[in-house]
């Protein structure tokens, strides 16, 4: 067990007092209380057989009117529709129950699929929950446009979507960004990982790290009608053990008050070598649901400890790519470690004007501390022989986030119209310090371990501060009852930002530049079924801040744009959805003046690419979900012109993704589960002179449930990488080689109460 495990224990206490308190409270009042439907977002329908939740609401798309259930009693409670201006809501799940028929498009709220002029997918609770995943990053391996770029067995990650990198400092929380915790988040709270591919500044306004590929939208889970009490005990290979606890209610005469808990807590040895992990979280939702009057509050506290993390691996310049070790191996040091504590918070609130208009507002952030003693590797021959150099590396960043907004509908002549007006603001401080402790001549498949130098706790100086604030305007334009659909809008984006020095405190750089990122969206629906959508779309993201070794060392450079042409085509076949999509991307990208050693953002980066999904219900008893997507990605300007025309590195030519499940004959109750994960081959260096070989994965999953004196038990079983086959997962410049995922087994039991 870990030096905290200790402080975490009282977290399981807690949330068992809580769950017998709540269930006390409302035993005698659960059978009274009437079902509220969701929020309407204009989606697909699957056919009534097979529907995945009957007691959905009936409020259709074009109803505005406040409406009330049938008085089945002496005392009928009153049922809300909220009106299409409204995000305070769940879209349904479409046929399987692995993904929604619908997410939130930030600036253009919820949207179905079908309706929406991007590429989007949204993973549902029951995806997360029958798949074990144990976070965020663990659901995205569902989607064949991401790539991991960190190691699993790690304290965080990092993304491709798309071929360009992704920060999880910039995942936003039910819209907002600067309140995930931004290394790693785990899993139980999630209500949806909403997965939205390509620049989307006009939609969300600016992360804080400015990530181009696409945006992962976090909604958190509200209290259902049903009461939930929800207990399970989980394993994780090799010796990790956990519990999750799962409370929710609503009071009021209609249901209108709700609160959710999800706590967790797991910790012990992992199937990497040398390493164990320790995660702790507590996570509460109240809300609010009245006739014209909506809000949520969400607080969070999540802390992490791991031991012998994975950390990057560079490779020396020339050099052969070594064959990827074991899939268990760790050859960083056994007393190096990651403590990671977060606390998050956000409130989001709407009021209906009229049947037709809602103002609305948001506010959240975090508080982020870490400290590692850890550091990175760099490889020095084909034979594995390398120098490890860990830190001490304190680290902090503070976020605070706020949206205001107001959205309608009306209509000119034969044209509808949804209008959108929104402000942002994010300001977010950050800082570290990463004096080296040791510097250790080791091996790659035979790591030299030595005993723990001596170093002392430090705290963490400021480093750089950011203060992006945005408005933005959109109108959709409709006819033909929706059959064609046009979208307009911009998004003004003003960027302050400065660096300061770590040694004396002292500011190094600053600027202060605005720009106007505009977007066109457009979807013709010649048969019901059947969406063709383009869109044009930009994003602004937050100059480099150059590291050390050039005579520009320290100085935050200035925004650039990033450039998006799509157009796709999404059927949707009554139980399953197919889409494909087209792409380029163009990035400003990072560029050396070998002449004066300055680092610049002259570079240019080009992606295109080909997207094709497939999600839903084949039969009664076979879901399927994922995709393939071909990428082309080139270097476009380089230094000198030496490299124009190379593949991007870390940007493989083909990624896929395919997983399906059956509900086997012989057993009721029985689901068998797979999925297969394929990426070609993936330069490490501009020059295209180091490559890493092609990978496949393999997972298998099965879940078995049944009745225990009324109540449903479900017991899952889950094996990632089932052939333990040792690959580099990933090579790109910035985080250098990756190990893919080793050999894991999952297994827990859930019981309701």
């Amino acid at each position: 067990m870990s030096k905290n495990s200790k402080k975490k224990i009282p977290l399981l206490g807690a949330a068992s007092i809580l769950s017998l308190t709540l269930t006390d409270f409302t035993i005698d009042t659960a059978l009274a209380q009437t079902a509220l439907p969701p929020v309407t977002v204009d989606a697909p329908q699957a056919a009534p057989k097979r529907s995945t939740n009957a007691s959905r609401g009936a409020a259709t798309r074009r109803s505005t009117a406040r409406r009330t259930t049938p008085a089945a009693a002496p005392a009928a409670a009153a049922v809300y529709a909220a009106p299409s201006t409204s995000t305070m809501g769940a879209p349904t799940p479409y046929a399987g129950g692995q993904v929604a028929t619908g997410a939130q498009l930030g600036l253009l709220g919820n949207r179905g699929v079908m309706d929406t002029p991007f590429s989007q997918v949204s993973y549902t609770d029951k995806l997360i929950k029958d798949q074990q995943a144990r976070t965020v990053v663990d659901v995205l391996y569902n989607n064949p446009s991401i790539r991991t770029t960190w190691a699993d067995n790690s304290y965080t990650s990092a993304l491709m979507i798309r071929g360009f990198p992704v920060s999880p400092w910039d995942f936003s929380f039910n819209g907002l960004f600067g309140v995930v915790p931004g290394l790693s988040f785990a899993s139980d709270s999630v209500a949806r990982v909403e997965v939205l591919n390509g620049p989307s500044a006009f939609l969300n306004g600016l992360p804080p790290l400015g990530s181009v590929g696409g945006t992962i939208n976090i909604v958190p889970k509200r209290a259902t009608d049903d009461p939930i009490t929800r207990l399970t005990g989980l394993y994780t290979s090799n010796s990790t053990f956990g519990t999750q606890v799962d409370v929710g209610r609503r009071y009021g005469d209609n249901k209108e008050w709700g609160v959710r808990f999800n706590g967790s807590y797991r910790n012990g040895d992992t199937s990497t070598r040398n390493q164990s992990a320790e995660l702790g979280n507590a996570a509460v939702a109240l809300d609010y649901r009245g006739e014209r009057f909506r809000t949520s509050l969400d607080l969070g506290y999540q802390n992490q400890d791991t031991q012998s993390p994975l950390r990057p691996t560079y490779l020396a310049t020339g050099i052969a790519v070594p064959k990827a070790p074991s899939a268990n191996a760790n050859w960083f040091q056994p007393w190096t470690y990651a403590h990671v504590q977060d606390i998050y918070g956000a409130w989001r609130g709407e009021y209906d004007l009229t049947n037709n208009v809602t103002v609305y507002a948001a506010v959240g952030g975090r508080r982020n501390r870490d400290y590692l003693l850890s550091g990175f590797a760099t490889i020095n021959n084909a034979n594995g022989n390398l120098v490890e150099a860990p830190y001490n590396f304190p680290v902090f960043r503070d976020d605070f986030s706020q949206e205001v907004g107001i959205r309608g509908r009306f209509s000119t002549g034969f044209i509808d119209h949804r209008v959108s007006l929104a402000g942002t603001r994010l300001d977010d401080w950050s800082g570290s310090q990463f004096p080296t402790v040791a510097t250790i001549n080791s091996n790659l498949y035979n790591p030299n371990y030595i005993s723990t130098p001596a170093y002392s706790l430090i705290d963490p100086k400021l480093s750089s501060v950011l203060h992006a604030s945005t408005g933005a305007i959109s109108d959709t334009m409709s006819i033909l009852d929706e059959r064609v659909q046009l979208t307009l809008g911009g998004r003004q984006q003003q960027i302050q930002s400065a660096g300061y020095s770590t040694a004396t405190g002292a500011q190094t750089s600053y600027y202060s530049k605005d720009a106007f990122t505009p977007a066109v969206g457009l979807v013709v629906k010649p048969l019901q079924n059947v969406s063709l959508y383009a869109n044009y779309i930009e994003g602004l993201q937050p100059g480099l801040s150059v590291p050390a070794g050039y005579t520009n060392f320290g100085q935050v450079l200035a925004p650039y744009i990033s450039k998006q042409v799509e157009t796709g085509v999404k059927v949707d076949w009554g139980h399953v959805i197919t889409t494909a999509a087209l792409f380029e991307i163009t990035q400003p990208s990072a560029l050396v003046n070998t002449a004066t050693n300055t680092y610049t953002q002259d570079g240019q980066q080009r992606n295109r690419g080909l997207e094709l999904n497939a999600m839903g219900e084949v039969t009664d008893s076979v879901r399927v979900l994922g995709g393939v997507t071909l990428l082309q990605g080139r270097l476009v300007r380089t230094a000198g012109g030496v490299n124009d025309g190379h593949t991007a590195p870390g940007v493989p030519d083909v990624q896929l993704n395919i997983g399906g499940e059956w509900d086997t004959p012989f057993l009721r109750g029985l689901t068998l589960s797979g999925r297969a994960i394929y990426t070609s081959a993936q330069y490490y260096d501009n020059a295209n002179l180091q490559q890493i070989p092609d990978w496949v994965r393999f997972d298998l999953g099965a879940r078995y449930t049944f009745d225990l004196r009324g109540k449903p038990v479900t017991i899952r079983a889950n094996v990632i990488n089932v052939a333990n086959t040792g690959y580099w997962a990933a090579a790109t410049p910035t985080f250098g080689l990756v190990l893919g995922a080793p050999r894991t087994y999952m297994l827990s039991t859930t019981f309701d109460f």
